[in-house]
């Protein structure tokens, strides 16, 4: 609904024609107009922003645009056409915001890096480079969102499950190992060309092994596959990808199969929490995985398990644990 440039929040300034580019229109609407215009109560559209993240704003502030209304509208006709229910209306809200904040905070960063001392001296080239750019990085994020909504829906399609909204699946853990004392000893450009690195390492090698990057947080990856042998390739890919590159640090993995709960792009359950466990418990450049990972991979020929017997960790009394390697 609006950028990220924030010289009032986050919503337009009639000043700046940087954000007039990016939004494609000039403010013209305080908050209690664009709620009329679309047809929704003044207090459901600031829920709806605060969802988003967007900065509260004063009554008589003029920093709307007509795209404003529009995007209300449109989200308002998706709960009277019962294609989401009011109850989740705000959770796609919030969802959509966590998603292209972070999407925007990177293509900021190019823009940034691109121009220089002039994204922030020469307003007027920035905003030129934003109105040449915006177009095809517009199309190209639209490419790639069809791309992963196929990929996805081919999956939907194809499961055998019949509790779509709790698939069995796997859940795996990958954190860097002494992250915290990196962030101290390297600079901000070491440590930006490290974690670029890991990012780089641990796409290719989920994409490549089938599985699906659900969130990664600083230092930790958090992935899901539909089998136990996708898991255990990427974990053991994972750490032996790490030891090849010197400058990355060692990974500690946690893998665990079972019920997950997938909402709005991310998993929750029981399953998660005993990866996340899991991966606390492992020691620097090792793989744990659960008794579900286990029972399927035990007798799995590329691997082999060493039972680390039942551990103390809260809220899981005795959980086993086995670590994994390749075989031979």
């Amino acid at each position: 609904m609006c950028s990220s440039f924030e010289p009032r929040g986050n919503f337009v300034s009639s000043e700046d024609p940087i954000e007039r580019t990016l939004l494609g229109g000039e403010p013209r609407y305080r908050k209690a107009e664009v709620a009329e215009a679309a047809g929704v109560e003044l207090a459901r559209a600031e829920r709806l922003w605060e969802a988003m993240g967007f900065a509260h704003v004063a009554d008589d502030e003029v920093v709307f645009t007509e795209a404003d209304v529009t995007a209300l509208r449109m989200l308002v006709q998706l709960v009277s056409a019962e294609i989401i229910t009011s109850e989740v209306e705000t959770a796609v809200a919030r969802s959509l915001a966590q998603t292209m904040s972070r999407l925007a905070e990177w293509q900021v960063g190019i823009f940034k890096s691109v121009l220089g001392t002039k994204f922030a001296e020469d307003i007027d080239t920035t905003a030129q480079f934003a109105e040449a750019v915006l177009p095809v990085m517009d199309q190209l994020q639209g490419y790639v969102w069809r791309r992963h909504l196929a990929a996805i829906a081919g999956r939907e399609l194809n499961e055998t499950d019949t509790r779509v909204e709790e698939p069995t699946l796997v859940v795996g853990f990958a954190d860097l190992v002494g992250y915290t004392r990196l962030v101290r000893d390297f600079s901000e450009l070491e440590l930006a060309r490290l974690i670029d690195d890991f990012e780089d390492l641990v796409t290719r090698v989920i994409a490549e092994n089938h599985g699906r990057i659900v969130k990664t947080v600083g230092d930790e990856v958090l992935f899901v596959t539909d089998t136990a042998q996708s898991a255990a390739e990427i974990a053991l890919s994972l750490n032996e990808g790490v030891a090849a590159e010197p400058r990355l640090p060692p990974l500690r993995i946690g893998l665990a199969r079972g019920r997950v709960l997938a909402r709005f792009g991310d998993v929750y359950g029981s399953t998660v929490n005993i990866a996340s466990r899991l991966t606390t418990l492992a020691r620097p450049a090792s793989v744990l995985i659960d008794r579900e990972c286990a029972a399927v991979l035990r007798d799995h020929r590329d691997f082999s398990l060493t039972s680390i017997g039942p551990n103390k960790v809260q809220g899981f009394r005795g959980l086993r644990a086995w670590a994994l390697r390749r075989a031979g």
